[in-house]
């Protein structure tokens, strides 16, 4: 497994615009919430006489990648993860249909990023790995908050 630093070495590397940088420190947490607005709308399933949430049941492997990272970058992630819970439970309760947020949410701000790597010049790089969709909103995170050596 590559380390946190490696991860975002390669994530930088079509990420130097500073302009793209601006637009993906907005749209990848926006996007993170989207999808967890996304998976929360998908209905809950018995399993042996318990109910399981997909929500869980997806972000749970998500966070345990994390904590592959590191435990800081596993902390950064389930705090963030848990406000954006909690954030989509208030909008549910102020009857915000959270489907048609996170599906528009999801569309504008993959748009943005697409917009960014345009004027970056560079395919984004979840083209190459899929895992780089869950570095983008730790590398994000790392501008403000040191999670490793190198940021």
């Amino acid at each position: 497994m590559k380390t946190l630093e490696q991860w975002f070495t390669e994530y930088g590397a079509s990420h130097q615009n500073k302009t793209n940088q601006r637009i993906h420190k907005v749209a990848v947490p926006g996007i993170y919430f989207s999808i967890v607005g996304l998976i929360w709308c998908l209905p809950s399933f018995r399993f042996s006489g318990v109910d399981i949430e997909w929500l869980w049941l997806i972000l749970m492997p998500v966070l345990f990648f994390y904590y592959g990272l590191s435990r800081k970058v596993f902390t950064i992630m389930s705090l963030f993860t848990l406000a954006c819970v909690i954030g989509i439970e208030i909008l549910f309760q102020l009857n915000i249909n959270i489907l048609s947020l996170s599906l528009g949410l999801f569309i504008a701000l993959w748009v943005l990023q697409f917009i960014g790597h345009k004027i970056e010049g560079k395919k984004p790089s979840f083209f190459e790995d899929l895992q780089f969709l869950l570095i983008g909103p730790a590398w994000v995170f790392a501008f403000f908050i040191p999670l490793s050596d190198s940021k």
